[in-house]
């Protein structure tokens, strides 16, 4: 019996002379479209616009990203997906004028390894091959299926030659593209619009604009077609092919990427418990190394640590050219995160096939495309954007004399993309009770790390109750709600910050600024904030002992000491100071 594998009858190897052949031809043909498209001006690349972004859907095509291939192919599956990455990019958004010609070639332009583009599945002379580029059909496959639904004129379309299970070749609504003389060309008598991207599981691609009743219908043939055996060099060993190709493989194939930014101990602990030895972690810069405790991040036990050194200090540069507080500050934030999370996917691979992010990173990577077709976890410290403004205006309508409650407001177009990727993403990671509440089964709730320095041993003995507001006077804090809570008592009131809300906010109370010995002055700390993403000071209260008074907002509803607010309503703080300080005063009518 022979040792060579079988080969099915309706198989025949190709030879080098036919390979040599093929090749030829395909100079040629690709010469002779190059020339024709230079002597025509009938096929132009179209910009990406908004103008018909509103415009009814009127085609969808939704077809899965990991067939079921064998094992050994999910790298070249991988590489697909990124070549699809890419695509999208270039096809997404896209608005064609009534009347002119969408060309596939045209948008996306040729397939190289300096533009990106990986070695993913590409189907050539009955078999399955490695090739830079490969997959492409499946976003060209989508796009002449959502051509065909709207009834749109086909230019130009050219069927695979054999049919991949799992492919939209089975119903014969493909189209195959080979750079650059096998196109995919369509057009519409109205203007119409393209949408594509990518989850972890799907490619979606919709056309909006106006139907077109046609008869461009009777060009798709081929219905329910049976898939044909197709071999695969991934698995196959058949050792005298000429294209016998080796493919190395990544020992960290379908690892997982980290991507962080400011530092957090709770977050730190996690990433260490959960990484593998294969994984990337992506910092802003060696924290540790240049003493920068804000980015003290363990990296310890990673195969790969990048850090984006410029994008960090330009961020520190710009931050400190700014005021504390306001709109401006706000816009530079999200500029900055913007810059550092396309740093950060610049370092992905195509085989990094999960990712866990910081919210601020989410929404730019989740527009950008890079978090399509992967798995994803979020870390979170703060509400969702669209439930945090909400929050703000609900405060600013009750304090319309403030002016930072209402000074700034993300733009719609980044609520919505973090609100879409939040959506999409695995789990939620956080230590914040209230997130933790507002995402319910999909939240993964860990600790927040408690402060080393435990139980005050020497606490002062102060004349009348002192109370400490461990926050800048700023609307989102509740410093309103705090001011008329304590109107009347006698107590005294140590403030953490400056008063931004103006000088004269706290007149007639006794008030001081606060210095390092805060914690050892304190008789209760108070926070009924509507916002709050860092209670690191309330956490050391509690550590410390010091009875705390907080919203749900804070997100220490689990840490013991803490008296969490039902709200931060005047009645309500104000009982709870009277009893938590034992002030015996005639109770608020």
């Amino acid at each position: 019996m022979s040792g060579k594998p079988s080969i099915p009858k309706e198989r025949r190897i190709p030879t080098r002379k036919e390979a040599v052949v093929f090749r030829a031809k395909s100079a040629l043909l690709q010469a002779r479209r190059f020339l024709r498209d230079r002597a025509s001006s009938k096929v132009a690349r179209f910009s990406a616009a908004e103008g018909l972004k509103d415009v009814p859907v009127i085609a969808r095509s939704i077809t899965p990203l990991w067939t079921e291939a064998e094992p050994q192919e999910r790298a070249l599956v991988a590489g697909k997906i990124q070549n699809l990455r890419i695509a999208i990019g270039f096809v997404d958004g896209v608005e064609v004028p009534a009347g002119e010609i969408f060309s596939f070639w045209r948008h996306v332009g040729r397939a190289t390894r300096r533009r990106g583009f990986v070695e993913g599945r590409e189907l050539r002379e009955g078999c399955i091959i490695p090739n830079i580029g490969g997959g492409l059909c499946q976003i060209s496959n989508a796009l002449f299926d959502v051509a065909a639904q709207a009834g749109f004129e086909i230019v130009e379309r050219h069927r695979h030659t054999q049919i991949v299970a799992g492919s939209l070749a089975e119903s014969g609504r493909d189209a195959t593209v080979f750079w650059n003389y096998v196109d995919l060309r369509f057009r519409s008598a109205s203007p119409f619009r393209i949408s594509a991207r990518m989850d972890s599981e799907n490619l979606t691609v919709e056309i909006r604009g106006e139907k077109v009743e046609t008869k461009t219908l009777h060009q798709i043939n081929g219905s329910n077609a049976k898939p044909e055996h197709i071999g695969s060099c991934a698995t196959c060993q058949v050792d005298d092919c000429h294209r016998v190709v080796t493919r190395s493989e990544t020992k960290n194939f379908g690892s997982a990427a980290w991507l962080v930014d400011e530092y957090s101990p709770e977050f730190d602990d996690y990433v260490q418990r959960e990484r593998s030895a294969y994984d990337l972690l992506c910092i802003p810069i060696d924290g540790k190394r240049f003493r920068k405790g804000n980015y003290a991040w363990n990296a310890g036990g990673f195969l790969t640590v990048k850090q984006s050194l410029f994008v960090t200090l330009l961020r520190s540069y710009r931050s400190r050219r700014l005021a504390a507080q306001g709109a401006a500050r706000q816009k530079n934030l999200l500029a900055m995160y913007e810059a550092l999370a396309e740093s950060y996917a610049r370092r992905l691979t195509f085989d990094t096939l999960h990712i866990t992010v910081h919210q601020n990173l989410l929404p730019y990577l989740w527009k950008s495309g890079h978090l399509g077709g992967r798995t994803f976890d979020v870390l979170m410290t703060a509400l969702p954007m669209a439930e945090l403004q909400g929050r703000l205006d609900l405060a600013a309508r009750s304090h319309p004399q403030s002016e930072t409650l209402g000074d700034f407001r993300a733009d719609a177009e980044l609520v919505f993309a973090e609100a879409e990727a939040l959506n999409h993403a695995r789990k939620i990671i956080t230590p914040h009770s209230d997130i933790a509440s507002y995402f319910g089964d999909r939240a993964e709730k860990i600790d927040w790390r408690m402060p080393e320095a435990g139980r005050l041993e020497a606490k002062a003995v102060n004349e009348k109750p002192v109370v400490v507001f461990p926050s800048s006077t700023v609307g989102r804090k509740g410093c309103y709600e705090l001011r008329e809570a304590i109107r009347g008592l006698n107590l005294k009131l140590i403030i953490l910050g400056p008063s931004v809300e103006g000088a004269e906010f706290w007149e007639g109370f006794e008030v001081e600024r606060g210095g390092d010995d805060w914690l050892s002055r304190a008789d209760l700390v108070v926070l009924p904030a509507f916002v709050e993403h860092r209670p690191r000071r309330l956490l050391a209260a509690a550590g410390a002992g010091i009875p705390v008074i907080a919203s749900a907002a804070c997100g220490v509803s689990n840490v013991p000491g803490v008296h969490v607010l039902k709200s931060p309503e005047n009645a309500e703080l104000y009982g709870a100071i009277r009893s938590t300080l034992r002030i015996d005063q005639p109770p608020r009518i």
